[in-house]
């Protein structure tokens, strides 16, 4: 039996190198540090030699002095293989590629977005071509408006075919499309408006020349070489995706992709993506207020100081502050005195899931693990709209068991076309259960749409098809036991199990459902993984604080006269009924906030702090894997704007407090926190410490106009400003060593400008990150897990029409709290409205666009009826973050009445 080679021989320009046989020549020289230029391939998409710009000129052996000419994409790097780049006939080839595609493409480099990081002017450089000889008239089209995000120049298309393969075969989108005539072809859609996809502003970075580009940055555009970029993570979902951010003039720019093999990979949301205006929002708090007026910073912490003197101090957290400004805040007031921020079920649903993923035998998978997994069981969660890029990792997974189909014909998986034809439309095999339809729909096997307890009745039934020693299902119908045994069959068959559920349904039982599955599966030797969404950017970091929920603050206030409340970058009136929470800020003999943004809680303070966003401050988050993350700043505020922790420890420090000056800086707060909390004992690896080596820049090379930039206020250069708390530098000087992974600011390379740069950064192309790639897991099953088979299966939900069940609704627009506040997303929110079955709507008497009348609780709501038909019978569903459904424990029953129906006389308001 032969044994296949995991290392080829493989010679380059009569040079011996090792080389990965399962890859393309252009792949191993890539990874092998040679310039080979390219444009249709792409590491996450394959080959499919469309370009015909990454010729090499291939030999026999070493007698072969003719050779032939081959593409390096489209050709394996098997044992023995010769080549050479620098052969001139390939050399030749090249050049007059580059000379064809350039023909038509406009002389616009000055004035083109893409100017400075251009796939396009690097490959021309390249192949040495530096001179046009078309003289005569170029090919022009019309340019289509896409929508506030990504902006459109269809006459620098050199038809790589690039943009469409990503977004319809890689992200499945049907939006865009090439569109041909005779020897025209136009890339966009069929009819202008805007872009469907959630992942369409990767076209911004998969486009190797400016088609695609960032209508965000062109409305504060500055050159790419003049930007001053710091690594930093995604705040506006739980996955922790990797950013690069850059600043100019004091003010943040734009937000890219920043590789990491382990989490995002190659691409980004358009939330994650787009989100970072919210920096620049104009409800941004920049400078302190005192009783609802603007004060110099030193009155700020004066009347700080004189608050906290006078004791009987509760801290309120939040899952969107960084675990650094929670511990400092719970180090400020006191273990017992510190809680979480959260209402008392997303509390019991983050702990929850914390002591599964703890206790029991399933590991929580990274998103690669996600993308690699070949049987997907996704229970209760909309996971495009609350995971974006998690969705993404999905849609690749159903391509893993039909794989096999291409490896039994020998072919690679890179040869994508190739791998297309056979495969065609089979899919792996993906159940969605969801109280809604979903946008993964399309690939998914079979779907079931129901309420929460009925879609963890048919969880709880897999887990018994599974094994049948977990609990049964009673009075369970034979469809969804029929489909409950289809999807144990399918995960049992399957190499690479995975269970997918979070907090979306605001259902403990739907958690400990998928739980079931998971450990159902690895108890009959399936080992599988169990991944868990979280709301918030540090969710599952706050909840490894272990601090109580926000009733319980709520108490502690109610029992204790002349409570001082500190809230951590948290709105209270999006976490609980605003009746609850105006009660508190009432009782509260003082109420400070620390926030960024303007908000309901920012309005009621007495006092508030200007906080640090994530461009502005450093901090480290945990995401929905288990992962710690570090965030760097990327440019000093000119206002008065500092981090949460450094507010509160001057606030202690004015007021007498000794309990917060034991730690000065950054690394001594990290230090101090994984000393106390042994949770965290692992939070000093997630980055190196400020002296742990040379400086590194945060500004490239190119970096211009130092010396003018503050001409208006000095001729003088200022000394860039000093960073006490990392080894980044507000500088184009670095030290000699190469940056950490974890503290690479941007991807440069000589020759390399585009973001196709990351190629020199990486161990192996699409591999991971030299040095390995950011982020420590605080997180892993136990060694010796000690658990057992969850008892308590919920009863079948009973359908009530004249009291539906209040279902949260998300969208990856409007949903996330800080997102909104950026100007290119707030014109994709949707308008406020409660979604009912079209029969539900019609004994109701009312039609789409029509007021009703929502009543859950104490809450009362007018608004506009939308019908949709996937939703189960007796359920009315609330879009989340647009409606105060947060703030509504669930499950909640509402009563419907049409808005026009009046008081009768005499009664009350």
């Amino acid at each position: 039996m032969s044994v296949e080679k995991t290392v080829a021989t493989i010679y380059i320009d009569n040079e011996a190198k090792e080389a990965n046989p399962k890859e393309n020549l252009l792949h191993a020289c890539l990874s092998l540090g040679y310039n080979v230029p390219y444009f249709c391939w792409h590491p996450a998409l394959g080959s499919v030699g469309a370009c015909r710009q990454c010729a090499v000129k291939q030999f026999r052996n070493e007698q072969d002095a003719t050779g032939k000419l081959i593409m390096a994409c489209m050709t394996p790097a098997s044992e023995g293989t010769r080549i050479s780049i620098a052969d001139p006939e390939a050399v030749s080839f090249r050049a007059a590629v580059i000379q064809g595609l350039m023909q038509n493409h406009p002389h616009d480099c000055p004035v083109c977005d893409e100017g400075g990081e251009c796939h396009l002017q690097d490959m021309t450089v390249m192949t040495g071509h530096c001179m046009r000889s078309y003289s005569f008239g170029k090919r022009t089209f019309r340019n289509q408006y896409l929508g506030p995000l990504v902006n459109h120049e269809m006459n620098r298309c050199i038809q790589c075919q690039r943009c469409v393969r990503f977004y319809r075969e890689y992200a499945g989108g049907d939006d865009l499309n090439a569109f041909r005539l005779r020897d025209n072809i136009f890339f966009g859609r069929a009819e202008d408006g805007v872009l469907e996809s959630e992942f369409s502003g990767n076209l911004v970075e998969v486009c190797p020349t400016g088609v695609f580009t960032d209508a965000t940055l062109k409305k504060h555009y500055t050159r790419k070489w003049d930007l001053q970029m710091a690594p930093s993570i995604c705040v506006h979902c739980g996955l922790g995706c990797n950013t690069s951010v850059g600043e100019r003039y004091g003010s943040l720019r734009r937000a890219v992709n920043r590789y990491n093999h382990e989490v995002n990979g190659y691409f980004l949301c358009d939330r994650g993506r787009f989100g970072y205006e919210f920096v620049e929002s104009h409800e941004r708090i920049r400078f302190p207020l005192v009783n609802g007026k603007s004060a110099t910073k030193n009155e700020a912490l004066e009347r700080f100081g004189e608050i906290l003197r006078e004791g009987n101090i509760i801290g309120v957290g939040s899952p969107r502050a960084s675990l650094e400004g929670n511990f400092a805040l719970r180090t400020l007031v006191g273990p017992d005195r510190f809680f979480a921020g959260t209402s008392d079920q997303e509390s019991q649903l983050l702990s929850t899931m914390l002591r599964i993923l703890r206790e029991g035998p399933a590991r929580s998978p990274s998103l690669d693990d996600i993308e690699h997994a070949d049987a997907v069981f996704v229970l209760g969660e909309d996971v495009t709209n609350v995971a974006p890029i998690m969705a993404l990792k999905l849609r690749q997974s159903v391509r893993q068991a039909p794989m096999k189909l291409a490896t039994d014909l020998h072919i690679p998986e890179w040869l994508d076309q190739s791998v297309r034809e056979v495969v065609q439309e089979t899919k792996g095999p993906l159940f969605i259960a969801a109280p809604y339809a979903t946008k993964l729909d399309d690939i998914a096997t079979a779907t079931y749409r129901a309420t929460p307890d009925d879609l963890a009745r048919l969880g709880f039934a897999v887990a018994h098809a599974i094994d049948p020693t977990a609990p049964e299902v009673t009075a369970l119908p034979e469809e969804l036991t029929n489909m409950a045994a289809q999807i144990a069959s399918a995960l049992i068959s399957s190499n690479r199990p995975l269970v997918v559920s979070g907090t979306s349904c605001r259902s403990q039982s739907v958690i400990e459902a998928a739980a079931q599955v998971a450990w159902a599966l690895c108890k009959t030797g399936h080992p599988a993984g169990l991944s868990f969404t979280t709301p918030e950017c540090n969710s599952l970091g706050l909840a490894m604080m272990e601090a109580r929920p926000l009733s319980a603050a709520m108490q502690a206030v109610g029992t204790e006269p002349a409570t001082t409340v500190i809230v951590l970058e948290n709105d209270l009136f999006r976490r609980a009924p605003a009746s609850e929470v105006t009660s508190l800020v009432r009782s509260a003999r003082h109420l400070v906030v620390l926030d960024h943004t303007e908000s309901a809680t920012t309005e009621a303070a007495e006092v508030v702090l200007p906080a640090g966003t994530f461009a502005e401050s450093d901090g480290t988050l945990v995401n929905s894997e288990g992962r710690a993350q570090r965030f760097f700043q990327v440019f000093v505020p000119s206002s008065d704007v500092e981090e949460s922790w450094r507010w509160l420890r001057e606030g202690s420090m004015t007021g007498g407090i000794e309990a917060e000056t034991k730690w000065q800086g950054f690394d001594d707060l990290t230090t101090v926190m994984a000393a106390e909390l042994p949770a965290f004992a692992s939070i000093p690896l997630v980055a190196p410490a400020r002296k742990a080596g040379g400086k590194i820049a945060r500004e490239p090379n190119r970096y211009s106009g130092r010396t003018s930039m503050l001409a208006n206020i000095s001729v003088h250069e200022p000394k860039p400003p000093d960073d006490p708390d990392s080894a980044l530098a507000f500088s184009m000087e670095s030290g000699p060593a190469p940056a950490p992974s974890a503290l690479l600011p941007f991807f440069w390379a000589p020759g390399w400008n585009s973001i196709q740069s990351v190629n020199k950064f990486q161990s192996e192309i699409g591999g991971h990150l030299r040095g390995g790639d950011p982020g420590v897991r605080l997180i892993e099953p136990s060694p010796q897990p000690d658990w057992k088979y969850f008892s308590t299966v919920p009863a079948a939900y009973i359908s009530k029409t004249d009291a539906p069940l209040l279902i949260p609704i998300f969208h990856i627009f409007g949903s996330e709290e800080l997102s909104c506040h950026a100007h290119g997303i707030a014109q994709l929110v949707p308008r406020p409205y409660v979604a009912l079955h079209s029969a539900h709507a019609s004994g109701l008497g009312v039609k789409a666009g029509e007021e009703i009348k929502v009543t859950a609780g104490n809450a009362s709501l007018e608004l506009e009826v939308l019908l949709r038909d996937d939703l189960p019978r007796g359920t009315a569903g609330l879009p989340a973050g647009l409606v105060p459904i947060d703030a509504i424990p669930s499950p909640a029953l509402a009563t419907l009445a049409p808005a026009n129906v009046k008081t009768p006389a005499g009664g009350g308001a």
